[in-house]
Protein backbone atom coordinates (compact mmCIF):
# COMPACT_ATOMS: atom_id res chain seq x y z
CA UNK A 1 0.00 0.00 0.00
CA UNK A 2 1.30 3.61 -0.59
CA UNK A 3 0.15 6.78 -0.70
CA UNK A 4 -1.77 9.37 1.97
CA UNK A 5 -3.64 7.85 4.26
CA UNK A 6 -5.34 7.14 7.73
CA UNK A 7 -4.73 4.02 9.52
CA UNK A 8 -7.78 3.16 11.94
CA UNK A 9 -6.49 5.02 14.79
CA UNK A 10 -6.24 8.01 12.57
CA UNK A 11 -3.11 8.67 12.24
CA UNK A 12 -1.77 10.46 9.24
CA UNK A 13 0.45 7.39 7.15
CA UNK A 14 2.27 6.88 4.23
CA UNK A 15 1.34 3.58 3.03
CA UNK A 16 1.15 1.63 6.13
CA UNK A 17 3.83 4.04 8.30
CA UNK A 18 2.59 6.71 10.89
CA UNK A 19 3.72 9.56 9.48
CA UNK A 20 4.80 10.23 13.22
CA UNK A 21 6.83 7.17 13.51
CA UNK A 22 8.57 7.98 10.25
CA UNK A 23 9.60 11.23 12.24
CA UNK A 24 10.54 9.75 14.97
CA UNK A 25 12.72 7.18 13.25
CA UNK A 26 14.30 9.88 11.51
CA UNK A 27 15.76 11.68 14.15
CA UNK A 28 14.80 15.07 12.77
CA UNK A 29 13.13 18.72 13.71
CA UNK A 30 10.91 20.01 12.50
CA UNK A 31 9.63 21.43 9.68
CA UNK A 32 10.55 18.31 7.59
CA UNK A 33 8.91 16.89 3.94
CA UNK A 34 7.90 13.32 3.65
CA UNK A 35 8.07 11.79 0.05
CA UNK A 36 6.25 8.32 -1.01
CA UNK A 37 8.22 6.92 -3.46
CA UNK A 38 6.48 3.99 -4.34
CA UNK A 39 3.52 6.07 -4.76
CA UNK A 40 5.24 8.36 -7.26
CA UNK A 41 6.48 5.55 -9.32
CA UNK A 42 2.75 4.45 -9.45
CA UNK A 43 1.81 7.51 -11.00
CA UNK A 44 4.43 7.30 -13.67
CA UNK A 45 3.34 4.26 -14.34
CA UNK A 46 -0.49 5.46 -14.53
CA UNK A 47 0.21 8.27 -16.74
CA UNK A 48 2.42 6.57 -18.93
CA UNK A 49 0.05 3.99 -19.71
CA UNK A 50 -2.08 6.53 -20.78
CA UNK A 51 -0.13 6.64 -24.29
CA UNK A 52 -0.50 3.47 -24.99
CA UNK A 53 1.39 2.31 -27.78
CA UNK A 54 1.94 5.61 -29.12
CA UNK A 55 5.36 6.70 -29.57
CA UNK A 56 6.05 9.44 -26.59
CA UNK A 57 8.21 10.89 -23.82
CA UNK A 58 6.99 11.89 -20.66
CA UNK A 59 9.78 15.08 -19.99
CA UNK A 60 9.48 15.35 -15.81
CA UNK A 61 9.41 18.85 -15.24
CA UNK A 62 12.15 18.76 -12.77
CA UNK A 63 11.30 21.85 -11.40
CA UNK A 64 8.41 20.54 -9.62
CA UNK A 65 10.36 18.24 -7.34
CA UNK A 66 14.31 18.31 -7.79
CA UNK A 67 15.23 15.57 -5.05
CA UNK A 68 17.61 13.45 -6.59
CA UNK A 69 15.56 10.06 -5.01
CA UNK A 70 12.33 11.93 -6.48
CA UNK A 71 14.48 11.75 -10.17
CA UNK A 72 15.74 8.54 -9.63
CA UNK A 73 12.66 7.11 -9.00
CA UNK A 74 10.65 8.48 -12.46
CA UNK A 75 14.15 7.87 -14.43
CA UNK A 76 13.79 4.13 -13.25
CA UNK A 77 10.00 4.00 -14.69
CA UNK A 78 11.39 5.54 -17.88
CA UNK A 79 10.76 9.07 -17.94
CA UNK A 80 12.69 11.82 -19.42
CA UNK A 81 12.89 15.63 -18.45
CA UNK A 82 11.89 18.73 -18.70
CA UNK A 83 14.76 21.19 -17.21
CA UNK A 84 14.70 25.01 -17.35
CA UNK A 85 18.73 25.58 -16.01
CA UNK A 86 21.90 24.07 -16.45
CA UNK A 87 21.82 22.14 -12.82
CA UNK A 88 18.62 21.11 -13.82
CA UNK A 89 20.12 19.51 -16.84
CA UNK A 90 22.86 18.14 -14.48
CA UNK A 91 20.63 16.57 -11.88
CA UNK A 92 18.74 15.11 -14.90
CA UNK A 93 21.82 13.33 -16.89
CA UNK A 94 23.48 11.94 -13.20
CA UNK A 95 20.48 10.59 -11.71
CA UNK A 96 20.13 8.54 -15.31
CA UNK A 97 17.45 10.11 -17.73
CA UNK A 98 19.43 10.03 -20.92
CA UNK A 99 19.91 13.19 -23.03
CA UNK A 100 18.03 12.31 -25.96
CA UNK A 101 15.21 11.81 -23.40
CA UNK A 102 15.21 15.42 -22.54
CA UNK A 103 14.58 19.01 -23.49
CA UNK A 104 15.53 22.45 -21.98
CA UNK A 105 12.53 25.14 -21.99
CA UNK A 106 13.37 28.55 -20.42
CA UNK A 107 13.26 32.08 -21.20
CA UNK A 108 16.36 33.54 -20.52
CA UNK A 109 18.99 30.77 -20.76
CA UNK A 110 22.85 32.00 -20.33
CA UNK A 111 25.27 31.18 -22.84
CA UNK A 112 26.82 28.89 -20.81
CA UNK A 113 23.58 26.88 -20.07
CA UNK A 114 23.02 26.86 -24.25
CA UNK A 115 26.27 25.60 -24.35
CA UNK A 116 25.67 22.95 -21.99
CA UNK A 117 22.50 21.83 -23.56
CA UNK A 118 24.50 21.58 -26.97
CA UNK A 119 27.35 19.88 -25.94
CA UNK A 120 25.07 17.23 -24.25
CA UNK A 121 23.15 16.27 -27.03
CA UNK A 122 19.41 16.92 -25.89
CA UNK A 123 16.13 15.52 -27.63
CA UNK A 124 16.03 19.65 -28.18
CA UNK A 125 16.28 23.12 -26.56
CA UNK A 126 13.51 24.55 -26.49
CA UNK A 127 13.52 28.54 -28.26
CA UNK A 128 11.04 31.01 -26.47
CA UNK A 129 11.56 33.33 -29.10
CA UNK A 130 13.06 34.49 -32.08
CA UNK A 131 16.04 36.13 -30.83
CA UNK A 132 16.93 33.26 -28.89
CA UNK A 133 17.17 31.13 -32.13
CA UNK A 134 19.74 33.43 -33.37
CA UNK A 135 21.83 33.21 -30.11
CA UNK A 136 21.39 29.42 -30.20
CA UNK A 137 22.62 29.23 -33.59
CA UNK A 138 25.90 32.05 -32.15
CA UNK A 139 26.69 29.21 -30.06
CA UNK A 140 26.26 26.14 -31.58
CA UNK A 141 28.92 27.42 -34.35
CA UNK A 142 31.10 28.71 -31.55
CA UNK A 143 30.91 24.55 -30.36
CA UNK A 144 31.11 23.05 -34.25
CA UNK A 145 27.87 21.51 -33.14
CA UNK A 146 24.78 20.93 -35.19
CA UNK A 147 21.96 21.85 -32.11
CA UNK A 148 18.69 20.29 -31.81
CA UNK A 149 15.83 23.43 -32.12
CA UNK A 150 12.32 23.65 -31.09
CA UNK A 151 9.86 26.04 -30.93
CA UNK A 152 7.63 26.31 -27.77
CA UNK A 153 4.54 28.39 -29.53
CA UNK A 154 2.22 30.78 -28.00
CA UNK A 155 -1.14 29.33 -28.76
CA UNK A 156 -2.97 32.29 -27.06
CA UNK A 157 -5.29 30.19 -24.88
CA UNK A 158 -6.55 32.04 -21.50
CA UNK A 159 -7.35 29.12 -18.58
CA UNK A 160 -9.19 29.21 -15.81
CA UNK A 161 -6.07 29.62 -13.50
CA UNK A 162 -4.48 32.35 -11.01
CA UNK A 163 -2.90 34.19 -13.29
CA UNK A 164 0.62 33.53 -12.15
CA UNK A 165 0.91 30.09 -13.27
CA UNK A 166 -1.47 30.84 -16.94
CA UNK A 167 1.60 30.93 -19.57
CA UNK A 168 -0.41 30.57 -23.06
CA UNK A 169 -2.16 34.14 -23.22
CA UNK A 170 -0.89 36.64 -25.68
CA UNK A 171 0.77 38.99 -22.63
CA UNK A 172 3.01 36.11 -21.36
CA UNK A 173 6.32 35.97 -21.45
CA UNK A 174 6.20 32.95 -22.53
CA UNK A 175 6.90 31.07 -26.23
CA UNK A 176 6.28 32.24 -30.52
CA UNK A 177 3.40 34.04 -31.42
CA UNK A 178 1.89 32.35 -34.41
CA UNK A 179 2.68 35.56 -36.05
CA UNK A 180 6.56 35.08 -35.54
CA UNK A 181 6.56 30.93 -36.33
CA UNK A 182 7.54 31.91 -40.21
CA UNK A 183 10.45 34.25 -38.71
CA UNK A 184 11.66 31.45 -36.24
CA UNK A 185 11.82 29.05 -39.11
CA UNK A 186 13.43 31.40 -41.53
CA UNK A 187 16.15 31.74 -38.82
CA UNK A 188 16.60 28.19 -38.52
CA UNK A 189 16.89 26.94 -42.04
CA UNK A 190 19.26 30.26 -43.10
CA UNK A 191 21.42 28.62 -40.54
CA UNK A 192 21.23 24.80 -41.60
CA UNK A 193 25.06 24.52 -40.70
CA UNK A 194 24.40 25.05 -36.67
CA UNK A 195 20.45 24.19 -36.06
CA UNK A 196 18.00 21.56 -36.76
CA UNK A 197 14.55 22.13 -36.19
CA UNK A 198 13.23 19.14 -34.55
CA UNK A 199 9.75 19.74 -32.52
CA UNK A 200 6.80 22.33 -31.96
CA UNK A 201 6.00 22.60 -28.45
CA UNK A 202 3.16 24.74 -26.04
CA UNK A 203 2.58 24.99 -22.64
CA UNK A 204 -0.80 26.68 -21.40
CA UNK A 205 0.11 26.94 -17.60
CA UNK A 206 -0.94 24.73 -14.46
CA UNK A 207 -3.36 23.24 -12.77
CA UNK A 208 -5.68 22.10 -15.72
CA UNK A 209 -8.59 20.42 -14.57
CA UNK A 210 -10.08 19.61 -18.02
CA UNK A 211 -9.03 18.70 -20.87
CA UNK A 212 -10.68 20.72 -23.71
CA UNK A 213 -8.08 23.94 -23.09
CA UNK A 214 -5.06 21.59 -23.68
CA UNK A 215 -6.14 20.29 -26.91
CA UNK A 216 -7.62 23.59 -28.04
CA UNK A 217 -3.79 24.85 -27.14
CA UNK A 218 -2.65 21.51 -29.22
CA UNK A 219 -4.80 22.12 -32.17
CA UNK A 220 -2.41 25.31 -32.64
CA UNK A 221 0.95 22.67 -32.63
CA UNK A 222 -0.70 20.56 -35.33
CA UNK A 223 -1.37 23.64 -37.69
CA UNK A 224 1.91 24.65 -37.64
CA UNK A 225 3.44 20.89 -37.42
CA UNK A 226 1.45 20.63 -41.05
CA UNK A 227 2.09 24.06 -42.44
CA UNK A 228 5.94 22.73 -41.84
CA UNK A 229 6.11 19.61 -42.95
CA UNK A 230 4.21 20.74 -46.27
CA UNK A 231 7.90 22.14 -47.11
CA UNK A 232 10.38 21.08 -44.81
CA UNK A 233 11.45 17.76 -43.38
CA UNK A 234 13.09 16.90 -40.29
CA UNK A 235 10.25 17.37 -37.61
CA UNK A 236 10.51 14.34 -35.47
CA UNK A 237 8.17 15.03 -32.38
CA UNK A 238 5.21 17.49 -30.90
CA UNK A 239 4.95 18.51 -27.28
CA UNK A 240 1.39 19.76 -25.76
CA UNK A 241 2.90 20.21 -22.83
CA UNK A 242 1.96 19.72 -19.21
CA UNK A 243 -0.36 21.61 -16.45
CA UNK A 244 -2.38 18.13 -15.46
CA UNK A 245 -4.08 19.16 -12.41
CA UNK A 246 -4.08 17.46 -8.93
CA UNK A 247 -6.81 17.27 -6.53
CA UNK A 248 -5.79 19.45 -3.26
CA UNK A 249 -9.32 18.37 -1.51
CA UNK A 250 -11.86 19.43 -3.93
CA UNK A 251 -11.96 17.19 -6.43
CA UNK A 252 -10.25 17.09 -10.18
CA UNK A 253 -12.24 16.44 -12.72
CA UNK A 254 -9.44 14.93 -15.47
CA UNK A 255 -6.93 12.34 -14.48
CA UNK A 256 -3.32 12.88 -15.50
CA UNK A 257 -3.88 9.97 -18.26
CA UNK A 258 -7.57 11.29 -19.63
CA UNK A 259 -5.07 14.03 -21.35
CA UNK A 260 -2.01 11.41 -22.45
CA UNK A 261 -5.04 9.84 -24.07
CA UNK A 262 -6.73 12.75 -25.74
CA UNK A 263 -3.48 13.89 -27.00
CA UNK A 264 -2.71 10.35 -29.18
CA UNK A 265 -6.40 10.56 -30.09
CA UNK A 266 -5.88 13.81 -31.53
CA UNK A 267 -2.74 13.23 -33.20
CA UNK A 268 -4.18 10.64 -35.25
CA UNK A 269 -7.43 12.90 -36.38
CA UNK A 270 -4.58 15.63 -37.40
CA UNK A 271 -2.73 12.62 -39.40
CA UNK A 272 0.45 13.13 -37.54
CA UNK A 273 0.57 9.67 -35.51
CA UNK A 274 4.19 9.09 -37.03
CA UNK A 275 5.39 11.95 -35.26
CA UNK A 276 6.43 11.18 -31.54
CA UNK A 277 4.47 12.66 -28.61
CA UNK A 278 6.05 14.68 -25.53
CA UNK A 279 4.74 15.48 -22.57
CA UNK A 280 5.38 17.50 -19.51
CA UNK A 281 3.92 16.76 -16.54
CA UNK A 282 5.00 17.69 -13.05
CA UNK A 283 2.72 18.26 -10.19
CA UNK A 284 0.84 15.68 -11.40
CA UNK A 285 3.22 12.98 -10.84
CA UNK A 286 4.29 14.13 -6.96
CA UNK A 287 2.52 16.87 -5.98
CA UNK A 288 0.05 14.67 -3.78
CA UNK A 289 2.43 12.26 -2.38
CA UNK A 290 4.93 14.51 -0.49
CA UNK A 291 3.36 16.02 2.69
CA UNK A 292 5.33 18.96 5.66
CA UNK A 293 4.96 18.17 8.91
CA UNK A 294 5.34 20.64 11.29
CA UNK A 295 4.84 20.84 15.32
CA UNK A 296 2.67 23.47 17.05
CA UNK A 297 4.15 26.34 18.31
CA UNK A 298 1.08 27.75 20.02
CA UNK A 299 -2.44 28.85 19.79
CA UNK A 300 -4.01 32.09 19.99
CA UNK A 301 -7.54 32.84 21.03
CA UNK A 302 -8.87 36.33 21.24
CA UNK A 303 -13.11 36.73 20.71
CA UNK A 304 -13.97 34.62 18.45
CA UNK A 305 -10.42 34.32 16.20
CA UNK A 306 -8.55 31.11 17.20
CA UNK A 307 -4.74 30.59 15.20
CA UNK A 308 -2.41 27.72 15.41
CA UNK A 309 1.00 28.56 15.45
CA UNK A 310 3.16 26.17 13.97
CA UNK A 311 6.69 25.98 12.75
CA UNK A 312 6.64 25.59 9.35
CA UNK A 313 6.25 29.47 7.34
CA UNK A 314 5.62 30.84 3.83
CA UNK A 315 9.70 30.43 3.22
CA UNK A 316 9.06 26.27 3.79
CA UNK A 317 5.93 26.38 1.77
CA UNK A 318 5.24 29.70 -0.86
CA UNK A 319 2.36 28.12 -3.01
CA UNK A 320 -0.47 29.51 -0.23
CA UNK A 321 1.52 33.54 -0.07
CA UNK A 322 2.45 33.79 -4.02
CA UNK A 323 -0.57 31.79 -5.30
CA UNK A 324 -3.23 32.02 -3.17
CA UNK A 325 -3.14 28.13 -2.95
CA UNK A 326 -4.78 25.72 -0.14
CA UNK A 327 -3.43 22.80 0.93
CA UNK A 328 -5.03 20.70 3.43
CA UNK A 329 -3.38 21.53 6.85
CA UNK A 330 -4.92 18.72 9.35
CA UNK A 331 -4.11 17.22 12.77
CA UNK A 332 -1.26 14.72 12.81
CA UNK A 333 -2.35 11.98 14.86
CA UNK A 334 -6.46 11.99 14.99
CA UNK A 335 -8.87 13.00 12.15
CA UNK A 336 -9.50 16.38 11.19
CA UNK A 337 -12.60 18.19 12.43
CA UNK A 338 -14.08 20.98 13.75
CA UNK A 339 -14.46 23.81 14.91
CA UNK A 340 -11.65 24.92 12.06
CA UNK A 341 -8.45 27.00 12.79
CA UNK A 342 -6.63 29.68 10.89
CA UNK A 343 -3.11 28.02 10.94
CA UNK A 344 -0.02 30.58 10.31
CA UNK A 345 3.57 30.25 10.49
CA UNK A 346 6.66 32.22 12.16
CA UNK A 347 7.60 34.30 9.12
CA UNK A 348 6.94 38.05 10.03
CA UNK A 349 4.68 38.39 6.77
CA UNK A 350 0.44 38.49 6.98
CA UNK A 351 0.87 36.52 3.99
CA UNK A 352 2.22 33.67 5.74
CA UNK A 353 -1.16 32.04 6.16
CA UNK A 354 -2.43 28.58 4.90
CA UNK A 355 -5.63 29.59 5.97
CA UNK A 356 -8.63 28.02 7.82
CA UNK A 357 -8.72 24.36 8.52
CA UNK A 358 -10.73 21.41 10.61
CA UNK A 359 -8.34 21.47 13.24
CA UNK A 360 -10.46 20.18 16.32
CA UNK A 361 -11.29 21.52 19.77
CA UNK A 362 -8.27 21.29 20.91
CA UNK A 363 -4.85 22.00 19.28
CA UNK A 364 -2.99 19.30 17.95
CA UNK A 365 1.00 18.13 18.75
CA UNK A 366 1.81 18.70 15.26
CA UNK A 367 0.40 18.93 11.89
CA UNK A 368 0.58 17.39 8.41
CA UNK A 369 0.60 19.49 5.61
CA UNK A 370 -0.98 17.43 2.64
CA UNK A 371 -0.13 17.62 -1.22
CA UNK A 372 3.17 19.41 -0.80
CA UNK A 373 5.29 17.13 -3.39
CA UNK A 374 5.26 19.45 -5.89
CA UNK A 375 6.32 23.57 -5.93
CA UNK A 376 7.15 23.38 -2.26
CA UNK A 377 10.81 22.73 -1.34
CA UNK A 378 12.04 24.01 -4.61
CA UNK A 379 10.69 27.50 -3.89
CA UNK A 380 11.67 27.20 -0.10
CA UNK A 381 13.94 30.19 1.07
CA UNK A 382 15.82 31.39 4.48
CA UNK A 383 13.73 34.44 4.21
CA UNK A 384 13.92 35.49 8.67
CA UNK A 385 17.04 33.42 8.97
CA UNK A 386 15.04 30.31 8.85
CA UNK A 387 16.65 27.07 7.53
CA UNK A 388 15.53 25.05 4.67
CA UNK A 389 13.37 21.97 6.14
CA UNK A 390 14.92 18.59 5.67
CA UNK A 391 13.66 16.27 3.55
CA UNK A 392 12.82 12.37 4.08
CA UNK A 393 12.33 9.48 1.33
CA UNK A 394 9.92 6.52 1.72
CA UNK A 395 10.03 3.49 0.37
CA UNK A 396 7.90 0.05 0.76
CA UNK A 397 6.98 2.04 4.83
CA UNK A 398 10.46 2.59 5.16
CA UNK A 399 13.01 5.39 4.91
CA UNK A 400 15.52 5.06 2.09
CA UNK A 401 16.97 8.68 2.49
CA UNK A 402 17.12 11.83 3.85
CA UNK A 403 18.56 15.34 3.11
CA UNK A 404 18.67 16.86 6.62
CA UNK A 405 18.28 21.00 7.01
CA UNK A 406 21.61 23.12 6.91
CA UNK A 407 20.32 24.76 9.97
CA UNK A 408 20.07 28.02 11.16
CA UNK A 409 23.89 28.45 12.04
CA UNK A 410 24.83 27.53 8.35
CA UNK A 411 22.53 30.60 7.32
CA UNK A 412 24.14 33.06 10.14
CA UNK A 413 27.79 32.05 8.91
CA UNK A 414 27.21 32.90 5.64
CA UNK A 415 25.59 36.09 6.28
CA UNK A 416 28.56 37.31 8.82
CA UNK A 417 30.71 36.48 6.02
CA UNK A 418 29.06 38.30 3.05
Amino acid sequence: MYGFRRNAQGQACLGESPLSELLGQSGLETPVYFYDLDAIAHEARSLIAGYGDARHVIAYAVKANSAGSVVRTLAAEGTGADVVSAAELEVAIACGIPAEKIVMSGVAKKDSELDFAISSRLLAIQAESVEEVFRIATRARALGRQARVAFRLNPGVEIESHAHISTGHDKAKFGITRADVGRAFEAVDAAADSLIAVGLSTHIGSMLGEVAPYLKSARHVCDVARARRASHAGLEYVNFGGGFGIDYGPGQAAKPADFGRAAVELLRSEGLSDLMLVAEPGRSLVGSHGVLLAHVVQSKVSGEHSWLMIDAGMNDLLRPALYGAKHRVEPLDREPSLPEWRVVGPVCESSDDFGAHPIGTEPPRAVVIRDAGAYSFTMASEYNGRALASEVFVKNGVIVGSSPSPGAAAWVKRRLQA
